[in-house]
């Protein structure tokens, strides 16, 4: 299908592009805002996440030719900057270095049979189990940005001090997230980022700009192979390679589903892929099909006219990067909580009935968030899988792969013990 034909209707193309921009757009403060935790300013982490959507969302519509937002994954960005820059003490172009490295895998799985064969080695089972213990992180990360919980003095965490103006309207933003979530209000996470804001303006927690400043910031970055011989680095590579793969094989066969466009499924697979690759060198955590691609297709947005015109209005936002960072973590930390629940919702996929898939997708989903490590968690869950199903005599249903990617974790583990 071309990017339009005499059938288009421009208006709806117009009209769902826009739709796409505002809901997703939230994307470019909270990623911004998780990448300086990664050691880059907040307003080059806003300029990367930015300069990413617009390239992946234009790669898209002009390549793939499909109505389709892309922008840096939730969860996925929380993994590069907690685990493979601070847990495994990389730098941040060190980082980078794994993005492009991960992004050459998910590569070759979409150019090749390699990524059906590693879809069906993987069990279901902690496939979710990934995804649930991401979002509980997201949770955790959520909470803790607004103040919600804090460190205890004599427990790890602790509610937080309930007569700070911070907490009260950490709550309240909370809430109101909450409501226009329920109720489907469009762009209810732009909004709930509007009504946090001005709801610490008011209550004193920022204090309204009256100047507005220039910014400096790189827009081409170079990773960094100074760790490619060490085992941390590789195995950085894999849990963020095996989660571009599979959340993109999920998101987009749904959303191409809805579309009715299931045979446009290796395009669009590839230019994700495309995509990611570019953001090693754009400064982010890679990119994904966003989830809100559904009110896109809602809205009636059906050709890649949609993309571009959502991918022109995230390069027009470079221009307000000197506003949109007076949003506070108050107003940032709902969307954390609320993407963190819509991930926790993977959890009714796995067989809770079945112990041998259970246990090891439950380590996974308790141990991401206690040991504030994903790359940590997910090693619990895999090695306990083999584990698990030779004590239950199942050990007809283990691949060849998941022997191997327990044995690399018992690598990573055996070498902490050691302390090299």
């Amino acid at each position: 299908m071309p990017l339009f034909s005499k059938n288009t209707n421009f208006k709806n193309e117009i009209i769902a592009g826009v739709i796409g921009y505002l809901t997703t757009v939230y994307i470019i403060v909270v990623n911004g805002s998780i990448l300086n935790e990664a050691g880059l300013s907040l307003e080059a982490g806003m300029l990367a996440t930015i300069l990413a959507s617009f390239v992946g969302t234009l790669i898209m519509g002009l390549f793939g030719k499909l109505p389709l937002i892309i922008i840096p994954g939730m969860g996925i960005n929380a993994l590069f900057a907690y685990s493979i820059v601070q847990s495994s003490g990389l730098s941040f172009q060190e980082g980078l270095a794994v993005v492009l490295v991960a992004s050459v895998l998910f590569l070759v799985t979409a150019f090749t049979k390699l990524g059906v064969l590693l879809k069906e080695a993987i069990p279901n089972s902690l496939k979710h189990a990934i995804s649930v213990g991401l979002g509980l992180f997201l949770i955790l990360i959520g909470l803790e940005k607004s103040g919600l919980i804090t460190n205890g003095e004599s427990t790890i965490v602790a509610i937080g001090d309930f007569s700070s103006p911070v907490i009260f309207v950490s709550i309240i933003t909370l809430f109101i997230a909450i409501f226009l979530f329920v109720r489907n209000v469009p762009a209810n996470f732009l909004l709930t980022m509007v009504i946090g804001t001005i709801l610490s303006a008011l209550f004193g927690i920022i204090e309204p700009s009256t100047s507005i400043n220039g910014f400096s910031g790189d827009f081409i970055y170079m990773p960094a192979f100074t760790a490619l011989d060490e085992l941390s680095f590789w195995l950085a590579v894999f849990p963020l390679a095996m989660i571009l793969i599979f959340e993109n094989m999920g998101l987009i066969n749904g959303q191409l589903t809805m579309l009715g466009r299931e045979k446009s499924y290796d395009k669009s697979y590839q230019t994700t892929a495309i995509s990611s690759l570019t953001c090693a060198f754009l400064g982010t955590s890679p990119t994904v099909s966003a989830a809100e691609n559904a009110a896109v297709i809602a809205s009636k947005g059906r050709t890649g006219l949609t993309a571009v015109i959502a991918s022109l209005m995230f390069l027009a936002t470079i221009f307000i990067i000197p506003w949109i960072t007076m949003i506070p973590n108050v107003a940032i930390s709902p969307i954390l909580i609320i993407v963190g629940f819509i991930m926790v919702q993977n959890i009714r996929h796995i067989p809770l009935d079945n112990l041998s898939e259970a246990i090891p997708a439950f380590l996974v989903v308790v141990m991401i968030p206690f040991t504030y490590s994903i790359a940590d968690g997910m090693a619990f869950g895999f090695i306990a899988y083999p584990i698990v199903k030779i004590a239950l005599g199942k050990q007809k249903e283990l691949s060849t792969a998941i022997i191997v990617i327990s044995l690399l974790f018992i690598c990573d583990f055996a070498l902490k013990i050691a302390g090299i």
